[in-house]
């Protein structure tokens, strides 16, 4: 991870997007609703804790099995005790990392999330500080491009 995208800029307004009725289907194709059912509020939806959340980009694939890749955008509150399970944002020995937080017997451990190649499981020797657990991440599949002159 090599930014922090920074804090949620506060406002009274949040744009309501169309959020359309059901459920897309990621296997064959279904017939999909041609019409609005309601509205979504990102802001409300994403964001839990105003105060205490923050932003920050991935780098790297050890945790593409819950899909977390290189580039995401994670949506951190750093309000919220990490429990056994848990995806974290934490400096383990003065290192950033994103893993899997667990408590196995008397200490804490964090894992990978990706099958295909085998990460070591981290053992803190010296401090684990935990900043926030991962409440949900954005994974950007197109780039925006700037506005042709």
């Amino acid at each position: 991870m090599n930014s922090i995208i920074g804090t949620p800029a506060l406002s009274a307004s949040h744009p309501r997007l169309p959020l359309l009725q059901g459920f897309v289907p990621a296997g064959f194709p279904s017939p999909a609703a041609d019409y609005v059912q309601n509205t979504i509020d990102l802001h409300e939806r994403l964001i839990h804790n105003p105060e205490a959340t923050f932003f920050i980009r991935v780098s790297g694939d050890s945790m593409i099995d819950v899909g977390i890749v290189d580039g995401s955008v994670l949506i951190v509150d750093a309000s919220r005790p990490p429990v056994s399970g848990d995806v974290v944002v934490a400096s383990i020995d003065g290192q950033l990392t994103v893993k899997r937080f667990k408590r196995v017997a008397d200490r804490y451990e964090l894992h990978a999330e990706n099958a295909q190649r085998p990460y070591p499981v981290l053992h803190p020797t010296e401090e684990l500080q935990i900043f926030g657990v991962v409440t949900s991440h954005i994974v950007e599949h197109v780039t925006l491009t700037r506005p042709r002159r």
